[in-house]
């Protein structure tokens, strides 16, 4: 068995660590009166398939559990082997996030599958249900699992994600995540699993006043709408991807006061590159500035010599950022300060907001 699976079967028994009880009444458990959960028998798991399960045998399973209730020891099981589309879908996501943490300038953590955990009066499991993707906006502030996720012990990821390839959400699960006040959720449905009754696409559920709603764009990681969702899980990645990403990103450090200065990568990146191109730029734009001088004077050379290896450092930053208007560059940056050139080189999304953000700081 795996790590991760052992930890998670470990989890799910509540060896070695101190569970909190939430079916309490008034205590936010599913089992709780006043959180007003669906009854049991109104449930649906469709593309899943019942086994009898034991509660002392709930950690030894080794299967993906979609779903578990202690009332009657059954566990609804995925019918078909889970595969690629599914894995592939779901672990997309990751991988997305990333780019844009990056651009935001603070981490954003993924936890995978979870196993969601309500536990009875005792301590005990009693009931479970596992989520495809979990996602952490602040991790370094939010009390994370590291097996199962407790309802009611642990926070919440902002967003949980689900992929409906061979079975469907509705009935069962989606009215879980409401149930326990999950704030956003994200459906998918990749083509290799649409029907009639279940096309392809994203939809994105925001509990609003208690509810969920249907909305077009993520609240969570702002602007996403449902349709780049769905192609970037979905779809080859292209420029265009990781445009929208950027934009998400920078749209969450404007709400947080952050940006790409303030991820280590980009900025041990950043400084590399500038090393690099002021060396490379210095080099031939004194040659250059030196040959020039001979007849046109030393002091001009050399003021041509600086701008060049401006123009070369600015030229290898968008070049790292994958911005393809680098050999504008040398005519854009003249008479604008070095440092607001490579603000502008860091923090720009095309060549017009290059040179708009020089226009602005031009002497």
């Amino acid at each position: 068995m795996a790590d991760a699976d052992r930890r998670r079967r470990s989890a799910r028994a509540g060896r070695g660590v101190a569970w909190t009880a939430v079916s309490q009444p008034g205590a936010g458990g599913l089992g709780a009166p006043a959180l007003g959960a669906p009854v049991h028998e109104h449930l649906g798991f469709p593309g899943c398939r019942k086994i009898p399960l034991l509660r002392d045998r709930l950690e030894d399973y080794e299967g993906r559990i979609e779903y578990w209730e202690a009332r009657t020891e059954t566990a609804w099981v995925v019918a078909e082997p889970v595969g690629g589309v599914h894995e592939g879908t779901s672990r997309r996501l990751p991988h997305l996030v990333e780019r844009i943490a990056m651009v935001r300038g603070a981490p954003i953590a993924s936890f995978g599958s979870v196993d969601l955990l309500v536990r009875d009066a005792e301590g005990k499991p009693d009931r479970m249900m596992q989520a495809d993707e979990t996602v952490y906006l602040h991790p370094e502030r939010a009390v994370t699992p590291e097996g199962s996720l407790v309802i009611g012990e642990h926070d919440q990821p902002d967003v949980v994600l689900e992929v409906d390839h061979t079975t469907d959400v509705r009935p069962g699960k989606l009215r879980l995540y409401e149930a326990w006040g999950f704030p956003e959720l994200w459906v998918v449905v990749p083509p290799a699993g649409a029907t009639r009754r279940k096309p392809a696409g994203v939809t994105i559920h925001r509990m609003l006043g208690g509810r969920y709603q249907s909305v077009p764009a993520s609240v969570a990681l702002p602007g996403w709408t449902a349709a780049e969702i769905h192609a970037g899980l979905t779809e080859p990645v292209t420029a265009q991807t990781y445009d929208v990403l950027a934009r998400v990103g920078r749209a969450l450090g404007a709400r947080e006061g952050t940006g790409p200065d303030d991820d280590p990568m980009l900025r041990a990146l950043g400084k590399q590159t500038l090393v690099r191109g002021l060396a490379e730029g210095h080099s031939r734009g004194l040659a250059e500035g030196h040959s020039r001088g001979l007849a046109e004077g030393r002091a001009e050379g050399l003021a041509e010599g600086r701008a060049q290896a401006l123009a070369a450092a600015v030229r290898s930053i968008l070049e790292a950022r994958g911005l393809s208007f680098a050999d504008e560059v040398s005519a854009a940056v003249v008479d604008v300060p070095r440092n607001a050139v490579v603000a502008a080189a860091v923090t720009c999304t095309d060549a017009e907001d290059f040179r708009r953000r020089l226009d602005a700081r031009r002497g």
